[in-house]
C-alpha cells in the first residue's frame, strides 16, 4: 500500500504567521501574494465562473489554489491573520456563486490530489481534490465494489464526503470509514463516520468551519475487475443518457421529497423546457437546470424560486434546494 503525491514546496506555518502581520497592510494591496517562503500564490479578484460547473459567478476578493495540506494550513491561517472569511471550493458542482462574487479567500481544493488503495483489504484512502468519476473507475479497475453508483457525480471527495453524496441507492455515508479535517485552529484530527452526524444529502460539516482534507473508504475487494468495471460504465451511461451532461449544471438542483421525486414533481407542474434568461428547466431532466449559453447566477437563482413556488401552488410541498447558493442574491 502506497501514497504518490506530488513534492511541492512546504509552507512553514509559524514563518508565514509572524511575516503576515509584518507585511498585512502592503501584502492586501498586491494583486498577487506569495506565502512566506513557498511558491502558493493567492491571487485577487479572479473569476469563479471557470470555477464552477454552472460556469457562472462573480469574482473572489482573494483565491489560492494550494497543492498540499501544509499550503492549504498555511492559506487558512493567512486568512485568520488578515481577518478574511474563507470560503472552500472543490469542483464547484453543486454550487452556485452569486454574479456580485465572494468576499475574503476562497480556497480551491481541487489540486489537492492523492489516493492509495489496498486491493486485499479493501480500504481506499483518498485527498479531497480527487475526482469522484475518476476514483470510481480506478477502483473498479482494481475489483473493489461499492463505489460503482457514484461514477455519475461531477464532484470531489470533499465534497462528497460534507454533503453525502448518493445515487442509485447508495451514499458516502454508506461505505466511508473516517475523514480527516482541518480544524479551525489549523490542526488535523480525524472524524469517524459515526461522528459525521449523516443524513439525507448533509452532514454536520454543511455549513461549519470544517475542511475535509482526505477521506478513507471502505469497499469490497476480490470482485472481477472486468465486471465492476462494466458496471461502473453501464451505469456512467446511463447518467449519460438520462441526464443534460451537454451543457452546464450543478447535477441535481433540489432533494427529493420522499416518497416523490423532485424531477417528477416538476415534470407534473408542467414546468419542463421553462426559461428565465438563458437558465432553463432540463427538457431531458425537471430536476435540473442548465446554462443555456450566458445565463447570470441570477437568472438560475429566480428560476429555482420560480420553480418552488409552482411546485407549491401545484403540490403543497416545499422542495428544498440541494444546491448550495453562496454570496449575495436580490429578494424575491
Amino acid at each position: 500500500m502506497s501514497i504518490s503525491q506530488a513534492t511541492v514546496d512546504v509552507c512553514n506555518i509559524s514563518e508565514v504567521s509572524t511575516n503576515t502581520r509584518k507585511a498585512a497592510k502592503s501584502n492586501l494591496n498586491k494583486n498577487v501574494i506569495y506565502l512566506p517562503g513557498t511558491d502558493c500564490a493567492i491571487k485577487s479578484q479572479v473569476s469563479l465562473s471557470g470555477h464552477t460547473s454552472y460556469r457562472v459567478g462573480g469574482p473572489a476578493e482573494w483565491y489560492v489554489a494550494p497543492r498540499n495540506i501544509e499550503m492549504l494550513q498555511a492559506s487558512i491561517e493567512y486568512a485568520k491573520e488578515q481577518q478574511l472569511p474563507v470560503t472552500i471550493l472543490g469542483a464547484g458542482s453543486n454550487l452556485l456563486v452569486s454574479d456580485r462574487g465572494l468576499p475574503g479567500l476562497v480556497i480551491g481544493t481541487r489540486h489537492l490530489r492523492y489516493s492509495s488503495l489496498d486491493p486485499d483489504t479493501g480500504l481506499v484512502t483518498v485527498a479531497a481534490g480527487e475526482s469522484i468519476p475518476s476514483l470510481a473507475m480506478e477502483v473498479a479497475e482494481n475489483g473493489l465494489e461499492g463505489l460503482e453508483w457514484s461514477v455519475g457525480i461531477p464532484g470531489t471527495v470533499g465534497g462528497a464526503v460534507v454533503m453525502n453524496a448518493g445515487a442509485q441507492n447508495g451514499c458516502i455515508a454508506d461505505i466511508l470509514v473516517s475523514a480527516q479535517i482541518l480544524l479551525p485552529d489549523g490542526t488535523l484530527r480525524t472524524f469517524t463516520v459515526e461522528e459525521m452526524g449523516y443524513a439525507y444529502r448533509t452532514s454536520k460539516l454543511q455549513g461549519s468551519k470544517l475542511v475535509v482534507t482526505q477521506a478513507t473508504f471502505q469497499l469490497q475487494p476480490g470482485a472481477d475487475p472486468a465486471i465492476v468495471t462494466a458496471t461502473t460504465k453501464r451505469n456512467k451511461e446511463y447518467r449519460l443518457n438520462t441526464q443534460p451532461y451537454d451543457k452546464p449544471s450543478c447535477g441535481s438542483v433540489f432533494r427529493n421529497p420522499k416518497p416523490y421525486s423532485a424531477g417528477w414533481l416538476i415534470e407534473q407542474s408542467g414546468l419542463k423546457g421553462f426559461q428565465i434568461g438563458k437558465a432553463q428547466v432540463a427538457p431531458r431532466h425537471a430536476n435540473f437546470i442548465i446554462n443555456c449559453g450566458g445565463a447570470s447566477a441570477g437568472d438560475i437563482f429566480s428560476l429555482i424560486h420560480h420553480i418552488q413556488s409552482h411546485v407549491q401552488e401545484h403540490w403543497s410541498i416545499a422542495l428544498e434546494p440541494e444546491v448550495k447558493m453562496i454570496g449575495e442574491f436580490l429578494a424575491i
